[in-house]
C-alpha cells in the first residue's frame, strides 16, 4: 500500500470530524448543516452539467437517496443538539456498518462471517459502552445518533444499487450532491419556515466552510481507494472516530476519559471489522 494511498484515508480520517464538529458548535445545527449541502453543489454544478447526466434508471434511486440524506442531515443535527462530537460522531460511524450487516442477515438471509460477528459484537459493545459511566451519552442523543445511521446505511444502500443503472459513478455522485443541496433548504422551510443567510456573519462562513470540508474528505477517501486495497484503507477511515474524541476536548471543551477513548477505540475497530468481512 502506497504512501500517498495512507496519507489520503488519514486526512479524510482526520477532516470527517472536523465538519461535524463545525456543526455541532454552530448556534443552530439544523441551519448549518441546510447552508454547508450548498457548498459542494454549487461546486459540484458545472462538472455535473459537463458530463454525460445519469441514464433514467437511476434517477427513482437518486431521488429516494437525497430524501434518505435530508433524513440523515435532520437527525444529525438534533443529536448534535443533545449530544457531544466524542459521544454522537462515534455511535452514528459504528452503527452504519452494523445496521447494514444485520439488513443484510434479516431481509437478505446474508449469514455473517465469523470477523463480521466480531465486529458486530464489538461496535455494539463500544455505542453502549458510550452509553454509560460518568459522562454517557444521553439517551435521545443516543436515539438520534442511531437514527442518522440508519438514515447512511438506506442511502448508501440506495446508492450501491442506482450508480450501477447510471452509467457513470462520477455523474451519479455530483447529482447526489446537487440533489441534497436542492432538498434540504426546502427541509427546513418545512420545518422552520424562512430560511435566513448573512453572507457575512461568522456562522455563514463556518457552514461553508464544513461544506467544502465535507466534500474534501469524501474526494481524499475515493482518491485513496483508487491507490490501494479497500480494508486496510477503511481501517485508517475509522480512525475518524478516535480523531472525534480528540478533536471534540480540544476545540468543543468536551471530556476526553479513557473510558471513551477506548469506547471510540472498540468502535472503530468493530466497524473495520465489519467493513473487512464485506470486502
Amino acid at each position: 500500500m502506497s504512501a500517498a494511498a495512507i496519507a489520503l484515508a488519514l486526512v479524510s480520517a482526520i477532516l470527517q470530524p472536523t465538519w461535524n464538529a463545525l456543526l455541532r458548535g454552530g448556534a443552530d445545527r439544523l441551519w448549518t448543516i441546510t447552508v454547508m449541502t450548498a457548498v459542494p453543489a454549487v461546486l459540484s454544478l458545472p462538472i455535473a452539467l459537463a458530463l454525460p447526466h445519469p441514464l433514467s434508471a437511476s434517477w427513482p434511486y437518486l431521488l429516494v437517496s437525497a430524501s434518505l440524506q435530508v433524513g440523515y442531515s435532520v437527525f444529525l443535527a438534533a443529536a448534535y443538539q443533545h449530544g457531544g462530537l466524542g459521544q454522537v460522531f462515534p455511535v452514528v460511524r459504528g452503527s452504519v456498518p452494523l445496521l447494514v450487516t444485520m439488513g443484510g442477515l434479516v431481509f437478505a438471509h446474508q449469514h455473517p462471517s465469523a470477523l463480521a460477528w466480531v465486529g458486530i459484537l464489538l461496535v455494539a459493545g463500544g455505542i453502549l459502552s458510550l452509553a454509560l459511566g460518568r459522562h454517557r451519552t444521553t439517551f435521545k442523543s443516543l436515539l438520534l445518533a442511531v437514527g442518522a445511521g440508519m438514515f447512511v446505511a438506506g442511502y448508501v444502500t440506495v446508492d450501491g444499487l442506482g450508480v450501477r443503472l447510471a452509467g457513470g459513478a462520477r455523474s451519479y455522485a455530483l447529482w447526489s450532491f446537487l440533489l441534497d443541496g436542492l432538498a434540504m433548504p426546502f427541509a427546513f422551510v418545512a420545518m422552520r419556515g424562512r430560511l435566513r443567510i448573512d453572507v457575512r456573519s461568522a456562522e455563514t462562513w463556518k457552514a461553508n466552510a464544513a461544506g467544502l470540508i465535507s466534500l474534501v474528505s469524501y474526494i481524499a477517501f475515493v482518491s485513496a481507494l483508487s491507490l490501494g486495497p479497500i480494508g486496510p484503507l477503511s481501517a485508517l477511515r475509522e480512525t475518524s472516530v478516535v480523531f472525534a474524541a480528540l478533536i471534540g476536548w480540544l476545540f468543543l471543551g468536551e471530556q476526553l476519559t479513557v473510558h471513551r477513548l477506548v469506547s471510540c477505540a472498540i468502535v472503530a475497530l468493530g466497524a473495520f471489522c465489519l467493513g473487512h468481512a464485506a470486502h
